[in-house]
C-alpha cells in the first residue's frame, strides 16, 4: 500500500531554516521562522512560566488525563483573557487543543461536520497552514482581497466587496490581531464594517488569534475579537498560547464556539469533546496548566504581563529603527508602513527574485513572499537588512 504514497511539497520555511543553518557567513540574518527572539537570538522561557513550572513540579501529584475538553479552569482563564465580559460565559463552549494549530484544525472539522457545503473565505495572503488544512479536508476556499501591495496596508474596499459575496452558513476566517504574514491590521471602524457585512450575509466568523499582546497590548489586541463575538449570533475562536506565553513546544491552544443561543451550549460542548476524542483523545495539559496558574495568580500574572509588554515594546522599537534607517538610506518615507504594522511579521511587498537576491548577496533569510520576522532583528542587524533592501531596489 505504501508504494502509492506521493512526495509532498517541501515546507518552504523548514527548507529556509536548513539553508540558513548551512550558510557560513557570520552576518547572516534569520527572518524566516515565526518565533520570538530576543536581542541575543534566543527564544527565552518567560519568568512567570519558569516560576509556575517550579511550583507545578513541587505540587503536582498525578499525570492522569484531565478530560476530553482539558481542564475547565484553563478554558475559564483563557475565555476571560480573550473575551473578558464581551459575552456571557454560558454562551461559550471550549476545548483545549494541541496548540493554536490544533484549535484551527478542530474548528475546520467542526465546520465540515456542521455544514458540509460551507465555503471558507480566507484573506489573501494568510498563514499557509490555513490553506493546507482546508485543502487536506477538502473544504472549498474563497480568497478575499486583503493586502495592498502598493500601500503595504489593508485593501479594505476589496475585502468588503469580496466578503459580501459570502452566503449564509459560509465562514469568514479573520485574524484577530497582528495579521500573519503581512502585519497590516484593520482599525476598529473597519472591524465594525466587517461585522455589518457578517450580519447582512449571515456568514459565520472564525477568528484566529495567535498573537494577543504582541500588537498594541493585551486588551487592545482582543478588542476586535470581543466586538465580533458580542455582535454576531455565533462564531468560532481559535486561540494560541505559543507566542504570548512563549511555550511553543508545549502545544497549548483553545477552541471556543460562541453562540447567543445558550440552550445549545451543551450540544456544542459535547460536539467539541467528540472531535477531540476522534483526533487526539485527551489534549496535552502541561502548558495549559502553566497558563492557568499564571492567569489565576496575581503575582505571576503581573510578572507575565510586564515581560509581555517588554517583548511588545522591543518589537515596536525594532520596527521604528528599521523604518528610520530605511528612510535615511532611501531619502523617502515609502517604508513608513513598517512602523505602522503590528506583531512579529511584516510583508515587504516585493518579488521572490529580490528575496533571493537579498539572501544570496547579503545573507538575509526571509520567506519568498517577503514576509519577515521583525523579532529576528537587533540594533546591529538592522543596518545590514536596510542596506540589503535598498541594494535590491525593493
Amino acid at each position: 500500500m505504501f508504494e502509492s504514497l506521493k512526495t509532498r511539497p517541501a515546507d518552504g520555511i523548514l527548507a529556509l531554516m536548513q539553508m540558513y543553518k548551512d550558510d557560513p557567513r557570520p552576518t547572516k540574518i534569520d527572518l524566516g521562522v515565526g518565533v520570538y527572539k530576543d536581542a541575543t537570538g534566543l527564544t527565552p522561557i518567560m519568568r512567570a512560566v519558569k516560576a509556575a513550572e517550579h511550583q507545578l513540579w513541587e505540587a503536582q501529584d498525578t499525570k492522569v488525563y484531565t478530560g476530553l475538553a482539558g481542564d475547565p479552569a484553563f478554558a475559564d482563564a483563557m475565555i476571560d483573557l480573550v473575551l473578558r465580559d464581551a459575552v456571557p460565559r454560558d454562551s461559550v463552549a471550549a476545548v483545549a487543543t494541541p496548540g493554536g494549530t490544533g484549535a484551527v484544525r478542530q474548528a475546520f472539522e467542526l465546520i465540515q461536520m456542521a455544514r458540509s457545503d460551507a465555503r471558507v473565505f480566507v484573506s489573501d495572503p494568510t498563514w499557509p497552514n490555513h490553506l493546507s488544512i482546508l485543502g487536506y479536508l477538502g473544504i472549498e476556499v474563497v480568497n478575499y482581497r486583503y493586502f495592498d501591495e502598493d500601500t503595504r496596508g489593508v485593501d479594505f474596499d476589496g475585502m468588503i466587496e469580496d466578503i459580501k459575496t459570502a452566503r449564509a452558513g459560509d465562514v469568514v476566517l479573520l485574524h484577530g490581531c497582528c495579521h500573519n504574514p503581512t502585519g497590516a491590521n484593520l482599525n476598529m471602524t473597519e472591524w465594525r464594517a466587517v461585522v455589518d457585512v457578517l450580519l447582512e450575509t449571515g456568514a459565520v466568523p472564525m477568528i484566529d488569534i495567535a498573537y494577543q499582546g504582541f500588537g498594541d497590548g493585551l486588551e487592545e489586541d482582543a478588542a476586535a475579537t470581543r466586538l465580533v463575538a458580542s455582535s454576531v449570533p455565533e462564531c468560532l475562536i481559535a486561540a494560541s498560547c505559543s507566542k504570548n506565553f512563549g511555550i511553543y513546544r508545549e502545544r497549548t491552544g483553545l477552541l471556543m464556539a460562541v453562540s447567543h443561543n445558550t440552550e445549545a451550549r451543551k450540544l456544542h460542548q459535547d460536539t467539541l469533546a467528540f472531535l477531540n476524542r476522534q483526533n487526539f483523545s485527551f489534549p496535552p495539559d502541561h502548558g495549559a496548566r502553566l497558563v492557568t496558574m499564571i492567569l489565576n495568580d496575581d503575582a505571576l500574572k503581573a510578572d507575565w504581563m510586564a515581560e509581555l509588554e517588554e517583548v511588545r515594546s522591543s518589537m515596536l522599537g525594532l520596527r521604528s529603527q528599521l523604518a528610520s534607517e530605511l528612510q535615511r538610506l532611501s531619502g523617502s518615507d515609502r517604508f513608513g508602513f513598517l512602523a505602522q504594522h503590528r506583531g512579529m511579521f511584516s510583508r515587504l511587498g516585493t518579488t521572490p527574485d529580490k528575496v533571493v537576491e537579498m539572501r544570496e548577496k547579503h545573507g538575509i533569510y526571509m520567506v519568498s513572499d517577503s514576509r519577515m520576522n521583525i523579532a529576528g532583528l537587533n540594533e546591529h542587524t538592522i543596518p545590514i537588512l536596510a542596506k540589503a533592501i535598498i541594494d535590491a531596489g525593493v
